[in-house]
């Protein structure tokens, strides 16, 4: 996020609430159909139960019978035809145990897709997917109609037994870059309508946790929930069709008027999952791989050519530099110099971010810019250039723009300002994507919707923002310990962000000042280093200076060898928004960090999972100073006794990485 405009007003969905809203029951008052359709988790611990007559309704519980939540659901058509009751439906079942190799790891080089599904025609083209994981629960639509069909909406209204916390993160109308902060609040206290994107989490009274998000997202609007009448339930909405827009600038597209109906589609497909992480432990959260596995698989045939990898990036530190003979600021020297650095340190990526072009025309490059010649240059130097574009001006001259990239020779595109995810926008982004793999282009899509399965699709697609990243220290004190230890909870549960971490001039809270150009870090040095092992991106920026990473010998140490996709993930601490420990693995080789919030602690980690032949680490980790001072950080080599355990200390904003050493 940088700047958008002030944004229209929401548009509601009033009618097709009207026409599809029933009585809620309230959790406790529920009544057991006589043959309702059941699912259940392959461990058993988690139940869905189908309703078999009135409102097409889900219940899910766990495995002692406790509800968890029920949703009423509808799927309804312009033309009048709906999906909103349960009645009869022929049902077929199956279970499914396979292993999933992702084109891009981030978790883990092998995924297990286990689940039990049912799958409810209920006749006249409507039918119902609902599946169990052990991790969580799913459900989408499909339709078998004929020609093309107009979606009046969706409806998911979803109770709680009690009065459940959210972790609300508030958003004002659908133009929106999705960058929020996480503040959990009772239910029971949110304003009626108060609207938030996904992902969303809900913990329960008894401290399960139900994170909502979507995936398979294709040829179709995003959904985000609001707050329902009296704070009672949350209900699902999304944003209508697009009838007036108005181009304010380069980079802001607005929607000024909307439709009645949310989509145009085919009348034969399987629409986005609707799904809910499920952890009775905070842990959970962190290794939960559903937004990916039940997202639709590579269409990409090649894929040897997508290579993840750390980015030199310029546009956070503002370009500066120093200790060098010429002056800072967008130039070719400067890229030249960018270049240099990475191809020394290993980072197979550089960003020219905004700057490189005369805004609004893709096709002029800005004075002292000879694009061509630095991928060349960075191509002899075993660096690809990947070059920033606002997703407005890249629409605008798509054809043009895209034969430009490709026959520049560049590695890839960072596209910003998208800001919606109405069903044009969705279609934009899977377009670019579809002609990205065509053309070997890396994709990062910044000012962007949460990933809801794309990456899985076109795996070319490496990142997402759509998180309150970093770059928010330039103008604000909001990037904190504790927003740094919720994110892998929430957002990060969606996929892979593109936060940017790297600051080497860090503050405590009380020093922290607002500089957007020298802008600063919240927390300990050793915390930024940390980031790079709890955030996953398999596009993982450097985002201070060359110069910074020179005077900070010990931290590019780390920088240079840390990677950006993982063999395999165990977790060892876990408590939103107060510290996370985790420890994952590229080939023979474990990283593990931990991260605190603004509360100093001491953790001990059990490290019995290392192998043998694991004797010793190199850590990093905060120097005696740093509750005074962030950038006190010490490296130093740590042996292993035969407990395998070891204690950490963490300053306030802390951090700690430790490298198994070969």
């Amino acid at each position: 996020m940088r700047q958008s405009p002030e944004d229209p007003p929401l548009p509601m969905q009033a009618p097709l609430l009207c026409r599809l809203l029933v009585p809620l029951l309230a959790l406790s008052a529920l009544s057991a159909h006589a043959t309702p359709v059941t699912v259940k988790s392959p461990d058993n611990r988690w139940t869905v139960i189908v309703s078999d007559s009135g409102p097409l309704t889900l219940r899910v519980t766990d495995g002692s019978g406790q509800p968890l939540l029920q949703q009423e659901i509808a799927l309804a058509l312009a033309d009048g035809r709906t999906l909103n009751q349960g009645g009869q439906a022929s049902v077929s079942t199956r279970t499914v145990d396979e292993t999933v190799t992702p084109t891009v790891a981030l978790k883990s080089a092998k995924l297990r897709d286990h689940f039990n599904e049912a799958v409810l025609d209920y006749g006249s083209g409507f039918s119902l997917i609902v599946r169990a994981y052990d991790n969580g629960v799913a459900y989408r639509f499909a339709t078998k109609l004929d020609g093309q069909i107009t979606v009046a909406g969706e409806k998911s209204v979803t109770t709680f037994p009690g009065d459940p916390t959210i972790y609300y993160g508030e958003e004002t109308t659908f133009h929106s870059h999705n960058e929020i902060l996480y503040t959990p609040q009772p239910l029971s206290q949110l304003k009626p309508e108060a609207l938030t994107s996904l992902p969303l989490l809900v913990r329960l009274a008894d401290g399960t946790s139900l994170l909502f998000s979507e995936t398979a997202l294709e040829n179709y609007p995003g959904q985000w929930m609001r707050v329902g009448p009296g704070s009672r339930w949350l209900e699902a909405i999304w944003p209508a069709l697009p009838t007036r827009e108005e181009e304010i600038s380069d980079r802001d597209l607005v929607v000024r008027e909307r439709d009645a109906n949310i989509a145009i589609t085919a009348g034969t497909r399987a629409f986005p999952w609707r799904f809910v992480a499920l952890a009775e432990k905070d842990a959970e959260l962190l290794t939960n791989s559903l937004s990916y596995l039940l997202a639709d698989p590579s269409r990409v045939a090649d894929t040897s050519w997508i290579k993840p990898g750390k980015v030199q990036w310029d546009w956070w530190h503002n370009f500066n530099v120093w200790d060098t003979d010429f002056v800072g600021g967008v130039s070719q020297k400067l890229y030249l110099h960018y270049i240099d650095f990475a191809a020394q340190n290993g980072l197979p990526y550089v960003i020219l971010d905004e700057g490189w072009y005369k805004l609004g025309d893709l096709t002029a490059q800005a004075e002292d810019i000879d694009v061509p010649a630095l991928v060349k240059y960075g191509k002899s130097k075993g660096v690809g250039v990947i070059l920033w574009s606002t997703s407005t001006t890249l629409q605008k001259q798509f054809d043009v723009a895209m034969e430009q990239f490709t026959r520049w020779g560049i590695a890839g595109l960072k596209v910003d300002f998208f800001q919606r995810d109405d069903q044009p926008a969705i279609d934009f982004y899977w377009k670019l994507s579809a002609e990205g793999a065509k053309r070997k282009l890396l994709l990062d899509y910044h000012g962007a919707h949460k990933p809801a399965g794309l990456q899985r699709t076109y795996p070319n697609v490496l990142t997402f923002e759509g998180v309150r990243g970093l770059e928010n220290a330039k103008w604000s004190d909001w990037i904190t310990p504790e927003h740094d230890t919720t994110l892998p909870f929430i957002r990060q549960v969606a996929g892979p962000m593109d936060y940017t971490p790297g600051a080497m001039d860090n503050a405590q809270k009380e020093q922290f000042h607002v500089n957007n150009r020298r802008p600063m870090s919240q927390g300990t040095r050793a915390h930024q280093l940390a980031l790079y092992v709890v955030y996953e991106s398999p596009l993982q920026m450097l985002a201070d200076s060359p110069s910074a990473y020179r005077a900070a010998p010990d931290a590019m140490k780390f920088l240079r060898q840390v990677p950006v996709t993982w063999d395999e993930t165990r977790v060892l601490e876990a408590e939103i928004g107060v510290k996370v420990a985790v420890a994952r693995r590229s080939g023979d080789r474990w990283f593990i960090a931990a991260l605190n919030n603004s509360e100093a602690r001491t953790l001990e980690l059990d490290l019995s999972f290392l192998p043998a032949k694991v004797k010793s680490l190199e850590v990093w980790q905060d120097g005696p100073n740093a509750a005074r001072d962030g950038r006190d950080s010490q490296l130093r080599t740590l042996k292993l006794d035969s407990s395998r355990r070891v204690k950490v200390e963490l300053a306030p904003g802390g951090g700690w990485v430790g490298v198994s050493k070969k």
